[in-house]
């Protein structure tokens, strides 16, 4: 429970490390992030004696990783940009979203079956979009590629065969030569901030690697030992205190127009979750008897 509420709550709270990154752009601190990230994941790769799985993998395998690897980078990005230009919200909003669009790619790509609770609260989350797209003027893209991208990222997930370590290892790795090759040519041209802004500076952009790694490990520990239910209503934990930072740190703007929509997709989750937890009880009992 500590891993689970630890990455939960660590991924919450880091709309407030992004923004110390300035003027580093989005796609700068994205390569910072990457590249210390899988030096990062190195040292865990040899403590854990796992470099040797690398040599296990498919050739299926490092193309889902490849794929994950891509869909990931899109996400941090994204979360990057909102974090940096005052969106927390949005990203929230994304989050919020993301397990509602995980179980309808589950639907259309696994042809799972769903309840007609499940599907209410799928229908609730659309009508959510509708509002908010009405009360902006535009649909909300950041939280939609959040939420598509992150769920895309799950589905793969979902049919990779490797510890997670190593599989979150991977992807950094898959990502690390553009990422490389983009800071340094950012450097040559003088447009790179990591030299240039003084130590600290320098300092905070290498903690942007330890920062989203050690959630990443503390999420798949809590993963192997909790019900996948319990670390669903967990999730809820990340937009939760996102919101909260968007909304009495950041001083986002919340219209009411606003407010309902994310009322509608707060209902969605509560009918979603009480269903999914429903099941799990039915499921446990029918086993017990």
């Amino acid at each position: 429970m500590l891993f689970g509420i630890g990455a939960f709550g660590w991924w919450g709270l880091s709309p407030g490390f992004f923004p110390l990154l300035l003027p580093a752009g989005s796609m700068e601190v994205l390569a910072h992030r990457i590249v210390w990230s899988a030096l990062s994941l190195t040292l865990v790769l040899l403590v854990g004696r796992r470099f040797g799985d690398l040599r296990r993998l498919s050739a299926r395998t490092w193309l889902l990783l490849l794929a994950a690897s891509a869909l990931i980078s899109a996400n941090w990005g994204v979360y990057i940009y909102a974090a940096t230009h005052g969106h927390v919200v949005d990203a929230a909003l994304g989050y919020f979203v993301n397990p509602l669009l995980t179980v309808a790619l589950g639907v259309v790509i696994f042809r799972e079956r769903i309840g007609r609770w499940q599907l209410f609260a799928l229908a609730l989350a659309v009508v959510a979009v509708v509002v908010l797209t009405v009360e902006v003027g535009t649909p909300p893209y950041i939280a939609i590629a959040l939420a598509a991208s992150f769920a895309a990222y799950g589905l793969v997930k979902k049919v990779v065969v490797a510890d997670p370590r190593v599989s979150v290892a991977v992807e950094t790795f898959l990502a690390f030569p553009l990422a490389a090759g983009y800071l340094i040519t950012l450097q040559v041209v003088g447009q790179g901030h990591f030299v240039d802004f003084g130590t600290g500076h320098s300092i905070l952009l290498i903690l942007a690697g330890p920062v989203t790694a050690i959630p990443l490990l503390l999420f798949a520990a809590g993963a192997q030992r909790l019900p996948m239910v319990t670390m669903g209503l967990l999730f809820y934990l990340n937009p939760a205190l996102q919101m909260a930072w968007g909304v009495f740190v950041g001083h986002e703007p919340m219209p009411p127009g606003r407010w309902v929509g994310f009322g509608l997709i707060w209902v969605a989750l509560a009918v979603f979750s009480a269903d999914a937890w429903r099941s799990r009880s039915g499921s446990a009992a029918a086993a017990g008897s």
